[in-house]
């Protein structure tokens, strides 16, 4: 493939997972963006009219949806004929109409949510489908920072299936807004730290996604977005003739907690996780079943993001760091 990416703020994980198949990089023209564009050997462009014939375009620019010129730049592309992977978030109408444009020009377009492509997600969403050939999933709880809760949304869909979803009225404590609802018809807790750095709005999350599902036979959960993944067989003691409970019992032999993957340090999912969800963003471009999967994810997120609120607006300082070591000899 012949693949421009437009942005390089987060377009840089863009950049690293596109590699050799990228052509050029399409920005404002900052001294940032040049110095970019040179250390990958491409031209830098600044408008959508310079770039040649290319085959894909990542567009990796606010939509309109925060108010950034990401959709439109998509539609010059897809009027040219050329496929778009747009980074998330983009409101339900946007994606209407630019899948209109994609079938009009006979080309693909899908939005990138990036995080149920991470490996550690991909992890949990596959032993839910474990769980799901075996038992029914009785309750979902998560958790997660406003700035996520688009692709959240995408994870809990994939366990469940989105419709029908219901999201209740909110209760306000601490930095958390909770509710519960329904999605895919299971029971679902959910809290959010509705809040927002206005000129640092990367930083300052508690954590980015945790969720916890459960079925009969234990509870399954994915500690952070990237890993590790957590499998906890429920405890069930059995009786004897007199009603005392069996100690030894052989389902008791199994482990309390099971744990699938490995802790990353944040170094490693910026250059390794993050860039390869992009290339399976990629790989899937051209599937068909994304499309309506997109308009249903946007629109769960529109109403849920109209239940919540806007997030409230924070300035705290650079968060402190706890000396591992002293963690590490506690255990």
């Amino acid at each position: 493939m012949r693949v421009v990416v437009a942005g390089t703020s987060f377009g840089r994980v863009y950049l690293d997972a596109v590699g050799s198949d990228l052509v050029g990089i399409l920005a404002r023209g900052s001294a940032y963006s040049a110095e970019c564009a040179a250390s990958r050997g491409v031209p830098l462009y600044t408008s959508v009219d310079e770039v040649p014939d290319v085959d894909v375009a990542c567009v990796v620019l606010k939509s309109g949806a925060l108010g950034g010129p990401g959709t439109e730049i998509a539609r010059a592309f897809l009027k040219r004929g050329v496929h778009v992977l747009q980074e998330h978030p983009v409101h339900a109408d946007e994606i209407a109409s630019l899948l209109r444009e994609a079938r009009a020009a006979g080309v693909s377009y899908a939005v990138n949510t990036l995080y149920p492509n991470l490996s550690p997600v991909r992890r949990f969403l596959a032993v839910a489908q474990v769980l799901q050939r075996h038992q029914r999933i009785e309750f979902i709880d998560a958790a997660c920072n406003s700035q996520v809760l688009y692709p959240l949304i995408d994870v809990l869909g994939r366990i469940a299936g989105l419709r029908p979803w219901e999201f209740g009225p909110v209760s306000r404590g601490g930095p958390f807004v909770s509710l519960h609802g329904r999605i895919g018809g299971i029971p679902l807790t959910l809290r959010v730290q509705n809040e927002v750095h206005p000129e640092d709005p990367d930083n300052h999350s508690f954590f980015l996604h945790r969720i916890t599902i459960g079925c009969e036979g234990g509870v399954l959960e994915l500690a952070d977005t990237h890993g590790p993944v957590l499998w906890n067989p429920r405890l069930h003691s059995p009786r004897d003739s007199a009603g005392r409970l069996i100690m030894d019992a052989e389902r008791l032999s199994t482990p309390n907690v099971v744990v699938l993957g490995s802790a990353v340090s944040y170094v490693d999912v910026f250059a390794k996780l993050w860039p390869e969800a992009v290339s399976r963003a990629l790989a899937d471009l051209h599937d068909p079943a994304g499309r309506q999967w997109a308009l249903s994810v946007s629109t769960a997120w529109r109403e849920l993001s109209a239940v919540l609120g806007l997030p409230a607006l924070i300035r705290p300082a650079e968060p402190g760091v706890i000396p591992l070591d002293e963690i590490l000899a506690v255990s």
